[in-house]
């Protein structure tokens, strides 16, 4: 994997883990009552996507198991749409999309880290 390519699917993994674990333990109605918690959910979904809209091509097509296209989509649909930013669905990319991602991010950048070893 190129360097740049790390650094953004390092940072897409750690924006991940961050917003989930801004709601760690917490409740639908908590994340509705609390703007700054929707506005922050908001800007690392969009930062995720801007993220993964840098990893090379040929990275992204060695990658298919992550869902790179839609990732990139939904950060266009955050800036582009942003008067109307539909807060359930940053919830639901939040709180189920996101987990599964944190995963194969994580074993992306390790199957690297193996190979760097060799």
């Amino acid at each position: 994997m190129a360097h740049d390519d790390l650094v953004y699917v390092g940072h897409m993994l750690d924006l991940a883990r961050q917003a989930v674990g801004k709601i760690a333990g917490m409740s639908r109605s908590n994340y509705d009552a609390d703007e700054n918690l929707r506005l922050a959910l908001t800007h690392l979904v969009q930062t995720i996507g801007e993220a993964a809209r840098r990893v090379s091509p040929e990275r992204r097509e060695q990658s298919p198991q992550i869902p790179w296209a839609k990732i990139v989509g939904m950060r266009h649909r955050v800036v582009h749409d942003y008067l109307h930013v539909d807060y359930d669905l940053v919830w639901g990319v939040v709180f189920r999309d996101l987990p599964p991602l944190i995963e194969e991010l994580g074993r992306l950048l390790d199957a690297d880290a193996e190979q760097r070893k060799e």
